[in-house]
């Protein structure tokens, strides 16, 4: 039983917010507004993630974050991109999260290119296509404590002031968090199937799904997040693909319209 009055009072007042929420994780009316988003080009620097025959993920991974990062800025100028490197520079897992969280961020992006274990040599059965990764549900105590950390989710900046009393382990407290926690990983699935849609359908890409998995990158991210794993660069055929601009080409402009389909349903119309 809540008795904390304040606390009860603003448990109210965000539980009231989020029931106008729609199941697809939309947005409240009116205060929501799409403004910021946070590309993560996997690996770099020290740690060049997986290899191909001739390539290694991390400029692969750069360069495609590049490309998204320019479209945004071209064709979403209403949208702040940050990207947690542009160039080949080491940035350690936690870190990357932590850049989206400072920056409060409305989605955070990272990718990556995927590699199996038969290395690079041609097969006739070699894995191929694209895969989408959200934080694991069986893990949500790590990203329970970056909501816990992230003051934004709170609603207002000076709840501690306006709701005396009202503590992190107020029962209240526990119940909006999961409330957030739960909306961030309905967007971040909801992300992950536009991802889908438009490397299947619109560039007749193979594709494995949107998977949960306990991603680290991901662990600690306050936001909506979707790790993209772009294709197996140890598959000579999509090794190639994934280092073409024809190809990167098109995995920025899905990764770019998927944004714009997923703006327009989660905000306000």
């Amino acid at each position: 039983m809540i008795t904390n009055k304040p606390g009860l009072i603003l448990l109210l007042n965000i539980l009231a917010l989020f029931l106008c929420f729609n199941v697809a994780g939309q947005s409240p009316k009116p205060s929501f507004k799409f403004k910021t988003i946070v590309i993560d080009a996997g690996h770099g620097g020290k740690d060049p993630g997986a290899h191909g025959s001739y390539s290694s993920e991390k400029n692969v991974a750069l360069a495609i974050a590049k490309k998204v990062e320019h479209l945004i800025n071209e064709e979403m100028d209403d949208v702040d991109v940050i990207m947690t490197r542009s160039t080949d520079k080491f940035i350690p897992l936690n870190r990357r999260s932590e850049i989206a969280n400072e920056n409060n961020a409305n989605l955070f992006i990272s990718i990556h290119c995927n590699s199996s274990p038969e290395g690079t040599a041609e097969s006739a059965h070699k894995e191929k296509g694209v895969m989408l990764l959200v934080y694991g549900f069986h893990r949500q105590q790590e990203q329970m404590e970056a909501l816990r950390e992230n003051a934004s989710i709170y609603i207002e900046k000076d709840y501690k002031k306006t709701y005396a009393g009202y503590g992190e382990n107020n029962p209240a407290a526990f119940i909006i968090l999961n409330t957030v926690m739960q909306k961030y990983r309905a967007q971040s699935i909801l992300f992950g199937k536009l991802l889908n849609t438009e490397f299947v359908d619109t560039d007749g890409r193979k594709s494995r799904g949107v998977k949960e998995q306990g991603v680290l990158v991901l662990a600690h991210s306050a936001m909506p997040a979707v790790l993209i794993e772009t294709g197996y660069i140890n598959n000579p055929g999509e090794e190639e693909y994934l280092n073409s601009e024809r190809g990167q080409n098109e995995i920025a402009r899905s990764i770019v319209r998927a944004i714009k389909t997923y703006r327009n349903q989660i905000s306000v119309k």
